[in-house]
């Protein structure tokens, strides 16, 4: 593999564990080698390195599967999934391999299982999922011209912030990699 291919969400093999590029940043300076400085995430233990790729570099691209799966239920700091083909099939993953996808997991959930080298090393969920909200203040009626916001739990347990309108029993999405509310769902 070119170090002009380490483009971002590009998974390559770094000190014998698969990493996934986050950013990428082309150099060229006077009288000097090109370089490439990327960001990248070990996948196995997720923390993230600074790296800079030269042309002479050898480069190996991680061969990484995807499993369309289904999330189960947690116990004890251990994750239940099910591959969705094959219902039968149930596998847990550790908190620690879950990370903070953790407070966006709830019942039936479709996610993507990682797979390398055979084992499942990790998940990957929706960007957008559709939450209902369990706990909500009412609104406080006065200056809401700058669109007021209030903190709301959704059924998964964590705090969301949202505009005023929200009530307990609404269903809203959420962008799962910001933790963010990004609209009401229409109710049906």
């Amino acid at each position: 593999m070119l170090y002009t291919d380490l483009k971002p969400g590009t998974c390559i093999i770094l000190d014998g564990q698969p990493s996934v590029v986050l950013e990428y940043e082309f150099l060229r300076m006077q009288q000097r080698k090109p370089v490439v400085k990327t960001k990248l995430r070990n996948l196995i233990s997720g923390s993230i390195s600074e790296r800079s790729w030269q042309p002479s570099d050898d480069i190996k691209e991680a061969e990484i599967e995807r499993q369309k799966s289904q999330f189960l239920y947690s116990h004890r700091g251990e994750f239940w999934f099910t591959e969705t083909n094959n219902p039968k099939n149930r596998f847990s993953l550790k908190e620690e391999f879950v990370g903070s996808t953790k407070d966006f997991l709830k019942n039936n959930l479709e996610v993507m299982a990682i797979k390398f080298d055979e084992k499942i090393i990790g998940i990957e969920i929706p960007i957008k999922v559709d939450y209902k909200v369990v706990e909500a203040p009412p609104a406080i009626k006065g200056n809401t011209a700058q669109g007021g916001t209030k903190t709301v739990v959704i059924e998964t347990g964590i705090k969301i912030a949202t505009p005023l309108f929200i009530n307990e029993g609404d269903t809203v999405r959420i962008n799962t990699q910001t933790g963010q509310y990004t609209e009401r769902v229409e109710k049906k």
